[in-house]
């Protein structure tokens, strides 16, 4: 009974027109298109120099989230003992965007042949939606800067794109349904012909749909990932580089609209950015899979978007997305007032509701646990849990009722956020929900307070609960000194109070990226009372 219960309230949010997409993409067995390839069409203006991806292949070997594994069978492709997220990569062809020389290019050419004869459609992990997707910009984007197409790879081309324009996944929409959409408007402006229109039709009319349902007023992505928000700018940005490369086909309206919105997420991604130039860990987020700010900020401007040039302010409270920044003196604060993802697909939620992170002096000093795999089981349960960020458990429970892979079924609220800067510093105060369902119905309230030089968190839980515990979890670079402060990599020296509760110290782990663990400690207090706070001066 309680796994019905838990399938109801993780499905009760679907629309229903996810759950028939959703049908209809198990029942559908559509045809393969195995028909000439339409003409390519030709370029009109220059294709600008888009963001560098690092290198992963080479000699036969590949390394992705962390793991280097032989590809050099015919088998690799669709290894049963690789995580799907590795072999989901291995089809991607990011690699086709690292620096290369000659001979490189010609190892890239022979990879591209490779897979077209090795991955027949529409079988394996490569005819999957996403990965077509991806594969079809990065294979067209590597044959305008550098890289050449054979014919049979531009006839595969074609086939990808018309299997893709008949599998696209409006069961998961969010940013899957986005890159299908980019992936159709790259073909359809890569080819010419009646067909190559519809699959540009196909394409815009998605993104038409899509771009003000997924970029909200303040610029953030409605998914609430820095890390995903930074891979949507990317595609935002490269489409922009394909109209103007295959200028006349899509209007001057719809482009200036995408520039708008590029300008408004490049802002967003600024003020989420630590000021060492790592993103900041809410939900599902890691650094190396997205391009940076300040990689995304020079693409930008090549492109022409406008930057955010003027001086962030010092408080800023980006109330769609949820998410508040305030900068003070050497530190600064990034708190999470957001709900956990749009209720339709919350897939990389966290239970990280009412959490933050830190910097000072440049670096970051609280820092939430990160995400080091997408595979299902444990470790997964673990990022994602409330236990894993710098947040308040109670009864030891997570704050959403996040499971699965990518399943969320009660989901924290917020009921109630304010930012309050007077002139020494800046309050911030929320509230959240995800703990009604518990006996006493306890609700949590938190409230930042940061002022130059210290940084106060108090809870308060409002409503009977068994238990309480609230944890900082702290970057590898600080430790503990002897003389009982906690030493931070800028140099200076932190002492903590605690108060309501008592203070004890764990050793947990900090994954920055795919496939990474490092040890860190955690500041843990366990509330004696209703509420409780820790005071750090630095």
């Amino acid at each position: 009974m309680q796994r019905i219960l838990r399938y109801w309230r993780t499905l009760k949010h679907l629309r229903w027109a996810q759950i028939a997409a959703r049908v209809r993409f198990r029942l559908a067995r559509p045809r393969v298109n195995l028909a000439p390839a339409p003409p390519r069409a030709r370029a009109t203006g220059a294709w600008i120099p888009s963001v560098e991806r690092a290198q992963m292949i080479h000699a036969g070997r590949a390394r992705f989230i962390g793991v280097e594994r032989d590809i050099a069978s015919t088998s690799a492709w669709n290894d049963p003992a690789c995580e799907k997220l590795w072999l989901y990569n291995l089809h991607y062809f990011e690699d086709l965007l690292a620096p290369a020389d000659a001979t490189r290019r010609r190892e890239q050419a022979a990879l591209v042949l490779r897979w077209i004869r090795e991955n027949p459609a529409p079988i394996g992990n490569g005819w999957e939606p996403y990965p077509i997707s991806l594969r079809v910009c990065n294979w067209i984007k590597w044959s305008r800067e550098g890289g050449s197409l054979d014919p049979d790879a531009w006839q595969s081309l074609a086939v990808q794109a018309r299997w893709l324009s008949r599998r696209i996944e409006w069961h998961l929409l969010a940013n899957h349904l986005f890159v299908n959409a980019k992936a159709l408007v790259f073909a359809g402006l890569a080819f010419e012909g009646p067909e190559a229109e519809r699959w540009l039709r196909q394409g815009l009319a998605i993104l038409h749909k899509q771009l003000p349902a997924q970029i909200l007023a303040d610029g953030g992505h409605f998914e609430r990932s820095p890390m995903y928000h930074a891979l949507i700018l990317e595609d935002l940005l490269d489409l922009i580089n394909a109209a103007q490369t295959w200028g006349g086909r899509i209007d001057d309206a719809t482009i200036a609209g995408w520039r708008d919105a590029a300008a408004g997420m490049l802002a967003w991604l600024r003020r989420m950015t630590h000021p060492d130039g790592s993103v900041v860990f809410f939900n599902d987020a890691a650094n190396q899979i997205a391009p940076t700010f300040i990689a995304l900020e020079a693409y930008a401007a090549r492109l022409r978007v406008a930057s955010p040039a003027c001086a962030m302010k010092p408080i800023e409270w980006m109330h769609e997305s949820g998410y508040a920044r305030a900068e003070i003196a050497a530190a600064v604060l990034f708190c999470d007032l957001a709900p956990v993802g749009p209720d339709e697909q919350p897939g990389h939620a966290h239970a990280d509701t009412l959490s933050c992170e830190l910097a000072i002096g440049g670096h970051p000093i609280i820092v939430n646990s990160g995400t080091s795999t997408y595979a299902v089981g444990a470790q997964r349960a673990l990022e994602r849990s409330t236990r894993a960020h710098n947040t308040l458990e109670i009864n030891g429970e997570n704050s959403s009722e996040v499971w699965g892979g990518f399943r969320v079924g009660r989901r924290a609220r917020v009921t109630k956020a304010s930012v309050v800067g007077d002139g020494q510093g800046v309050t911030i105060t929320g509230a959240h929900d995800g703990y009604a369902h518990l006996s006493g119905s306890p609700t949590h309230v938190r409230t930042w307070t940061l002022r130059p030089g210290s940084l106060t968190i108090a809870d308060e839980v409002q409503g009977r609960f068994a238990s309480a515990q609230a944890r900082i979890h702290l970057h590898p670079s600080v430790t503990a000194g002897e003389d009982g402060a906690l030493h931070l990599p800028c140099g200076r020296r932190m002492r903590v109070e605690a108060h309501g509760g008592t203070l004890h110290v764990e050793r947990t782990a900090w994954h920055p990226s795919f496939g990474t663990s490092h040890d860190n400690l955690c500041l843990v207090l366990r509330m004696e009372g209703a509420s409780g706070s820790l005071v750090l001066r630095w």
